[in-house]
């Protein structure tokens, strides 16, 4: 097996969808087979003596992801540098790359210098922002174009680049998984974290495209039918005072629960206590959501899920048997979909019992892990 290094800004104890997903499929590569090299952080010590692959740290966070500024060009050449000892000194013999920028320019540095092929993950938002920046384009076309192959975490997002950046032929759909032994039904009845209400859960960056905004604006309607209903939102992010505000503007604050950033086994007797799982995205200019690991997390709980109908969120579910997809763009039809699954207990339940038979089935770390050191190597 060639010798992999992953280079990634988000990997744990930093919180994101991606870091985790590098962190489930690398572990289960062969021992000695996989190296780490990603941001520095305080917290690092203990995620990084948990994983069974040997983890560098460095800076890998920079605002400037161009290289037409000395600071930009800067950072990759400092990076480009990190990655050259590394490959050098631990005959690393392909490199894998979290994302294409700011990670794939090092690599491609790195490929020019020693010949070693690389990897990029892309995540859907990430390509999508680039081609507001025709700086980032450029990079970005630059070195997907050298890639050894692109990894898409959805057929949303390979579609995007196949219109938009001309792939094709190295490119893979590979999505992210979710841990089906720790995100399961609650083994036994525990004191609820909401008693008497109709709970509606979303975990995720407070951001547009998440779409908190627009099930706040639907708490009104939902609310006449169902005097109990609560909202809990987990996650932090820089939309928080404008979701306070819309929540008091709209007369709904009580309902509404900003419960920030939560312990894992906090996280999960979220998910296993709520009526319903919402991730209401839509596409906002050009954010749009790649795939939604909470989804697959919420179906794993055995909880029934409700995901908008842009980007790749509907490729998490099976429509009408594990959740609903709807239009997020307006509070009305929102609205609407949540009231008719808080009303019927009977098909909520199934949904949650199917959605876990799916989790099972097609999305269990060990199973994608087996599938992806079958493609990457």
């Amino acid at each position: 097996m060639r010798k992999i290094l992953l280079l990634s800004e988000i990997f744990p104890p930093t919180h994101g969808g991606s870091g985790r997903w590098f962190w489930e499929i690398y572990k289960r590569f062969p021992s000695g087979s996989v190296q780490v090299l990603t941001d520095q952080h305080s917290d690092g010590e203990p995620p990084d003596n948990q994983f069974p692959h040997r983890v560098d740290r460095s800076t890998l966070r920079s605002p400037y992801w161009g290289i037409a500024s000395f600071k930009g060009l800067g950072f990759y050449i400092r990076l480009w540098r990190k990655v050259d000892q590394l490959t050098h000194a631990h005959s690393i013999e392909q490199v894998h790359c979290g994302r294409v920028i700011p990670e794939g320019l090092p690599a491609l540095f790195n490929k020019l210098r020693r010949g070693i092929p690389y990897t990029c993950y892309v995540h859907g938002e990430d390509v999508e922002v680039a081609r507001t920046s025709r700086e980032i384009s450029m990079l970005t076309r630059w070195v997907m174009n050298h890639a050894e192959k692109v990894i898409a975490n959805s057929e949303n997002t390979a579609q995007i680049l196949r219109s938009w950046w001309g792939l094709e032929d190295q490119l893979v759909t590979m999505t992210p998984g979710v841990d089906v032994d720790w995100f399961r039904p609650a083994l036994s009845q525990t004191q609820n974290r909401w008693p008497d209400r109709r709970t509606i859960l979303t975990v995720g960056r407070l951001q547009k495209r998440k779409g908190q905004d627009m099930m706040i604006r639907a708490l009104p309607k939902i609310r006449d039918q169902f005097p109990c209903v609560h909202y809990c939102i987990i996650g932090g992010g820089q939309e928080e005072e404008a979701l306070r505000e819309l929540a008091a503007e709209l007369d709904v604050s009580d309902l509404v629960e900003f419960a920030g950033e939560l312990s894992d086994l906090e996280m999960l007797e979220c998910y296993q206590q709520c009526d319903l799982f919402a991730l209401p995205n839509r596409r906002v200019k050009n954010d749009d959501e790649g795939f939604g690991m909470v989804l697959l997390e919420a179906q794993s709980c055995g909880t029934p899920v409700l995901a908008g109908d842009a980007g790749g969120t509907g490729e998490t579910l099976v429509p009408e048997k594990t959740g609903v997809i709807v239009d997020c763009t307006d509070p009305e039809p929102l609205a609407n979909a949540v009231n008719d699954l808080l009303s019927d207990t009977s098909r909520l339940k199934n949904m949650g019992t199917a959605g876990r038979f799916h989790m099972e089935g097609n999305f269990s770390w060990d199973k994608l892990a087996a599938r992806a050191i079958e493609l990457l190597q």
